[in-house]
């Protein structure tokens, strides 16, 4: 039986070596991610034919195009996961002097201004993402000042971006501008070029990603699988050892936990003792508007010495008060005198600070009614000029 198991778990093993082998040489790259979401802004040139004849002599640039040497184009768009996009373009041009316009030989420079709005489509989510080329094709419609000629226009255009990087490209189109009005001017074409940058970003996997995490989760479920065989077949195994583990687990956890008891037990009873020797002190009494110790204080406070000497790790809290009569911030300055004087005598029979916490309450925690409204004798008042002990930690 255990050879069979042996012979098993060596060939689900090796299934399952396979399988994530395959995973790695199937992996997500930044090559499978794809921009699905963005808006555009271009800055680039535009060249103007309007010579008349539309669409013959489209390459005749020397007299039917108008350029100028400057950027002269300038877009804004947003582009969604659907492939469409919506985009503004204004651009401006001159109609130059001895070119072609409306089949006319042009006389003079014109103005030319043309602002257009455009639905695009991306090509790619037809002919397959590629990451780096967005060929495009628009509809939309615009206005034109051209020719000293205001017209309406039916527009279509075609064109692509080619990216760079994730952020910056280069565009190029062409859009064919048919007139709303006829008898006054004619149809034109607009080419432009330029450059985009790309912000507002929001990625997704193109169609590759999608077919290689479709296939990642696919080896997954099967390393799962074979995973999940093996651990079938070592389940017998697994229970037996973990019974005779938890048996051993049991036992020394009820050594420890009679050790833990017994500790618990020896500090529990350490600390009563160091409680009752510090119950037994009593506390440091002062005189009337005094701070100064008398010599049974320090006699009281040399005990309290020895018992910190004798248990290193004991930290302890001082706090120190006075009796009701006087002011509150009077008592309360006395009292911090009171503490004062405390420490300082412990600090000099070598007690350090870090084991002592320490605060001055003045004239709220009296020990009994002698408050501003009760008379009360010297006796009882006496009873609450005082430094007190407590223990923080043992």
């Amino acid at each position: 039986m255990k050879s069979f198991r042996l012979i098993l778990f060596v060939f689900l093993s090796t299934c399952a070596q396979f399988i994530w082998s395959q995973g790695q040489d199937i992996q997500l790259t930044k090559k499978d991610s794809i921009v699905v979401n963005s808006w555009v802004f271009g800055l680039g040139f535009n060249a103007v034919d309007d010579a008349g004849s539309e669409f013959e002599n489209v390459f005749n640039f020397s007299d039917n195009w108008n350029a100028v040497p400057y950027p002269s184009r300038i877009s804004i768009g947003r582009y969604f996961k659907n492939g469409l996009g919506l985009e503004a373009v204004g651009s401006y041009n001159v109609y130059k002097e001895g070119k072609m316009v409306d089949g006319l030989l042009n006389m003079e420079d014109i103005d030319y201004y043309a602002l257009d709005l455009r639905v695009n489509y991306d090509l790619n989510k037809i002919i397959g993402e590629t990451g780096f080329f967005d060929p495009y094709v628009g509809v939309g419609l615009g206005y034109t000042d051209a020719n000293n000629q205001g017209r309406g226009t039916y527009n279509a255009s075609v064109g692509f971006r080619t990216w760079i990087s994730e952020n910056w490209g280069l565009d190029f189109s062409s859009t064919g501008k048919w007139t709303m009005n006829s008898e006054n001017s004619t149809n034109h074409i607009q080419h432009a070029a330029g450059a985009v940058y790309r912000f507002g970003i929001e990625k997704g996997l193109s169609t590759r990603g999608l077919e290689k995490l479709a296939l990642l989760e696919e080896l997954e479920k099967e390393n799962q699988r074979v995973q999940d065989s093996i651990a079938a077949a070592d389940e017998a195994e697994r229970r037996a050892k973990e019974l005779a583990d938890r048996l051993k687990r049991e036992e020394e956890a009820a050594k420890l936990a009679a050790l833990e008891k017994e500790k618990l037990e020896k500090e529990n009873s350490k600390r009563n003792l160091v409680e009752n020797e510090i119950k037994e002190l009593g506390n440091v009494y002062f005189d009337l508007n005094s701070s100064y110790l008398s010599d049974n204080d320090k006699t009281l406070l040399d005990k309290l010495v020895d018992i910190l000497n004798n248990n290193p790790t004991l930290v302890i809290k001082i706090t120190s008060h006075t009796d009701s009569r006087g002011a509150d911030k009077y008592n309360l300055w006395l009292s911090a005198r009171r503490l004062e004087r405390t420490l300082n005598y412990l600090s000099e029979k070598g007690i350090a600070s870090s084991r002592i916490q320490s605060e001055a309450k003045g004239e709220v925690e009296l020990t009994n009614e002698c408050d501003d409204d009760v008379y009360c004798s010297e006796e009882k008042h006496s009873r609450n000029r005082r430094s007190e002990f407590s223990i923080i930690k043992i």
